[in-house]
This record gives C-alpha cells, structure tokens and sequence, in this order.
C-alpha cells in the first residue's frame, strides 16, 4: 500500500527556520557561553525573589516579626542592627517592602539586559551584602543556630559570589579570577565544614531536628523529610563528622584541581540534599519564603565553577562570543 505525506510547503520551511532562528537568537543573547548562562539563571533566581517580595505575608507584621526572630542571642551590635532596620521598615511596611521587591527584580532584568548587566551585577553584590546583614542576620554565623543543613552561611552571600564570578570580563572567574574564585570556593566550604562540627549540626538529634523543623507545603516532600528525620535519629554526629569531611574535600579539591570536576558533581548532589531535606526548597511552597536558601545557589556556584578548574589560569574559556565583547557591543 502506497502511502503519500502532505508537500512541505515553502511557507512551512519559512517558518521552521524563523522558530529556530528565534531560537538561536536566544540562545546567543541568554546562553552564549558559561559565564552569561551564570548571569541569566541569576538574574531568574533575583526575579524569583522579586515575586516572592511581592507576597501578601511580607506586608504584614509577620514579615517584621520574621526578621527580629533572628536577634536573640545575637552580639548586641548584630541584634541592635537587625532590630532598627526591621522596625524601621515597619513603620511603612507597604512602601518599604515594595521597594525590597522591585529592587531585586531590577537586578533581574538589569542582569540579563546585556548593556546594564555590569551595573545591575555591582548592585546585585551591594543589595546581597544589605540582605545578609539586616535580612539574615548574617546567616546566624554570630550565634549557635548556623547550619549548613538549613542554609547557613546564607542564601544572599552566596549570591554576591556567584556575581564577582560572573562579572563580564575577559579573564576567566570575573572581578576574583579562575584563581580568586576557587580560594573563595574553598572558603566556603570549609567554612561550612567547621559549621558542621559546631552544636546546631554534631548533636545527637541535630539532624533529625533540622529537617523536622524545615518547611514543606508539600505532602510528599514532607514523607520525604520524616524519612530522612527518622533515619538519621540519634546519628547526627557521625553524619555531622562524614558531611564535614566531605565538605573540606569538596573545597580543597576543586582549589587545588584535584579531581575538581568530579568534586563539583559531588557538590551539587550535596547541594541538592540540603535543599530537599534542610531547607524544604526554601519554603516557597508552604509560603512566607523570602528567596530559595542556599541549596539553589550552591547548585549553580558549582555551574559556574566548572569552566575554571579544566584549563590555565591566563587562558580565556573557548567560546563562540566573549561575555566582555557582549556586553560592550549589544
């Protein structure tokens, strides 16, 4: 039996190049090479922000409350900080909050506006250091609550790097370099290898009672995070010694480029725990979430580490079109 397939017309041909024209347009301006795909997806995950600033709860005294809840504890300077800007921001809480929203979606759009991405990246670095400050407290590093599990040092810090790294230039690592971005990387890690031995982490229930208290909003990542709770009851100095070890490998092995590749693989399944398990996604399901935390972030750090541990330090990454040259012609 002889069967015949409709002609393609010159129209549908037309078109077929049109869509994937389009696509590759796209693809140049958004994707063009690692470091621009680093500015886009944290120009999405600013957006992200900027929409969840936007919430009915953050112009409720809610949002305020959530923010002194972080003071107890503190060094007095910490707290004392914490509490006048939390206040201040009270006292007009509409006006104040839909300023906090905006700006992060300018950053946003700035960042993935070619010709503005220098600008909104410096801004993005600035408001990040303002967040973690009067926002996270410092990711409760002056007091023992800081966790790794659940976010700690915090989400906004790691931000400010991703944007230092990502800086359109032509060297490798941006404003830090291949070398400076994986002493940081580094610094990170181990940082969050010592938080791993501290109390919040290494008690015996410490585990179990970080995921029994993370957020949810979702039936099965709640069935998920009571079975890992219940695993690890009674466990949590072991697990806290193994993370720990791990962590010091993972930042000392990608500085010194020793297995980096794999290292950074490792990352961000680890990345990825800490995101289901401590910090529920952030909580942006169940509501009241102010950003991702840091599971999200750490992902895509590791994302843009990978073009810097591969090569030499003086050789720009081969790619079809410089960041730098982008930005200064689009």
């Amino acid at each position: 039996m002889t069967t015949f397939t409709p002609a393609t017309t010159q129209g549908d041909v037309v078109g077929r190049l049109q869509l994937e024209g389009s696509r590759a347009s796209v693809r140049a301006y958004f994707l063009s090479d690692r470091t621009r795909a680093g500015q886009t997806l944290l120009a999405l995950i600013w957006l992200l922000d900027g929409g969840l600033q936007f919430q009915s709860f953050m112009y409720s005294r809610g949002f305020v409350q959530m923010i002194t809840a972080l003071t107890p504890g503190q060094p007095t300077w910490v707290g004392d900080s914490v509490r006048w800007g939390a206040n201040t921001a009270g006292g007009n809480l509409t006006l104040f909050n839909t300023l906090f929203a905006l700006t992060q979606v300018v950053i946003g759009l700035g960042i993935l506006y070619r010709p503005t991405a220098r600008p909104a990246l410096a801004l993005s670095i600035v408001w990040a250091l303002f967040v973690w400050w009067f926002g996270e407290a410092f990711g409760m590093m002056f007091m023992s609550m800081a966790a790794p599990l659940t976010g700690a040092p915090g989400a906004v810090l790691i931000y400010a790097l991703i944007a230092l790294i990502v800086w359109p230039s032509a060297r490798p690592g941006g404003l830090l370099g291949a070398q400076g971005a994986r002493i940081a990387w580094c610094a990170l890690w181990v940082l969050m290898a010592y938080l791993w031995l501290q109390q919040p982490s290494s008690g015996a229930d410490a585990i179990t009672n970080a995921i029994n208290a993370a957020p949810s909003g979702m039936s099965w990542l709640s069935s998920v995070q009571n079975w890992a709770a219940n695993a690890a009851t009674g466990d949590g100095l072991p697990i806290a010694l193994v993370m720990a070890a791990v962590s010091l490998l993972i930042g000392i092995g990608v500085a010194a480029r020793w297995r980096a590749r794999e290292l950074l693989q490792l990352s961000i399944v680890v990345s990825l725990a800490f995101w289901v398990f401590g910090e529920g996604f952030g909580g942006i399901f169940q509501g009241g979430a102010t950003d991702p935390n840091s599971g999200l972030p750490l992902v895509l750090l590791a994302y843009v580490m990978f073009g810097l541990v591969s090569r030499p330090d003086a050789t720009p990454e081969a790619e079809p079109r410089d960041a730098d040259a982008a930005v200064a012609t689009d």
